[in-house]
């Protein structure tokens, strides 16, 4: 009879706490504590493989990254890697050590419990690093921004001549002039940083500008762009958060993905349904929501829309546009219909999800 070693592992970034379970067993018949190091890997590797015919291994995802189930695979053993909300949990249990952790995985993954993670390419990693890092200085541009306008506010200093950020807002920053020279350092600094912080902004965008032109993403990145709201970096953050929108069988699958869909409480003849779950990738759950908000309006000869339609096919472009006079109806009913604009925005935000998976999958009918 062939034998099957269901290994779970909990990794952390200096040791690996391994737990071993064998069919039809009620205890783990190995563990053990390695080093988080390819050589005590290679080895622990060898010495599953001479004792078992098959080898299947998995660990959650986590700040360690997808390289140790690069490294195992190289070594030829399938490995998994597990989204840790998939991982039962007993509501009485109040120990937590690593090894139990890794007994956990490895009962979770002989019973088949436990779902796994997408791990993108190499090139679609260090490309997703790229986007999060261009999402992480937008962040700190938009907390700089607001350091500088509570600094203001304090000393009563109010701009009255439209928007903030406008180019008559920068010209109005420009000319301020403050009394004592510590205020005035202390403006400059704030001022100093929001400037480096939109060069360095600006400078990554172009780059990944670039990347999306490149043949590899560029029709995906054209399909998704035929989207009102969806410009080039969302298009490609789309593209490399999820790799193939394949693995969605169907459109629901994908809104529940990106936690979209409404959490649900129900017991016997009551059935009750509360917030989106925020599930899975917030990332894209936040770029998709903001995409939502130009369901506000819709011009379907507007100057831009019409040039990154006339870039697809005319099924695309059909698509997007029943897609773009839909969103916009059901946000104007929703609203109508006395809900907040956040909620409206966030049910339109459900429902171009299932738009944009149609378009990837060839779903457009």
């Amino acid at each position: 009879m062939e034998s099957i070693a269901y290994v779970g592992m909990d990794v952390d970034k200096e040791k690996i706490a391994i737990a071993v379970v064998k069919d039809y067993e009620s205890e783990p018949r190995l563990q053990r504590v390695i080093r988080n190091r390819p050589d005590a890997m290679e080895a622990l590797v060898a010495d599953l493989s001479a004792g078992y015919d098959q080898v299947t291994m998995c660990y959650e995802a986590g700040a360690c990254g997808f390289e140790l189930y690069r490294r195992i695979t190289d070594l030829g053993v399938l490995c998994i890697v597990i989204a840790p909300a998939s991982v039962p949990m007993k509501a009485n249990d109040r120990i937590k050590t690593d090894r139990r952790d890794a007994v956990k995985l490895a009962m979770g993954l002989r019973s088949g419990e436990l779902s796994p993670v997408y791990v993108p390419t190499r090139e679609d990693e260090a490309l997703r690093d790229y986007l999060r890092a261009y999402e992480d200085i937008k962040g700190e541009l938009k907390r700089a921004k607001q350091r500088l306008g509570h600094f203001l506010l304090r000393h009563e200093i109010r701009f009255g001549d439209g928007k903030n950020w406008s180019g008559k807002y920068w010209t109005w920053l420009r000319s301020l002039t403050f009394d004592s020279p510590m205020m005035a350092l202390a403006f400059e600094e704030y001022v100093g940083q929001i400037t480096r912080l939109e060069e360095t902004r600006k400078r990554i965008a172009d780059q990944l500008e670039a990347v999306a032109a490149e043949e590899r993403y560029e029709t995906k990145v054209k399909t998704l762009r035929a989207f009102k709201g969806i410009g080039i970096l969302t298009a490609l953050s789309f593209i490399v958060e999820i790799g193939d929108f394949r693995r969605f069988s169907r459109a629901e699958q994908f809104m529940a993905f990106l936690g979209l869909v409404p959490s649900e409480h129900s017991s016997g003849g009551r059935r009750r349904l509360g917030s989106i779950t925020k599930a899975g990738n917030g990332l894209l759950r936040k770029l998709l929501i903001e995409a939502a908000w130009h369901s506000r309006y819709y011009n379907a000869h507007g100057k831009t829309l019409l040039k990154d339609r006339a870039a697809v096919s005319p099924e695309i472009a059909k698509y997007a546009d029943r897609a773009g006079k839909r969103l916009h109806k059901k946000y104007w009913r929703l609203l109508n219909a006395k809900r907040p604009p956040q909620v409206a925005a966030t049910a339109v935000a459900r429902e171009l999800a299932g738009f944009i998976w149609g378009a990837m999958v060839g779903q457009t009918t």
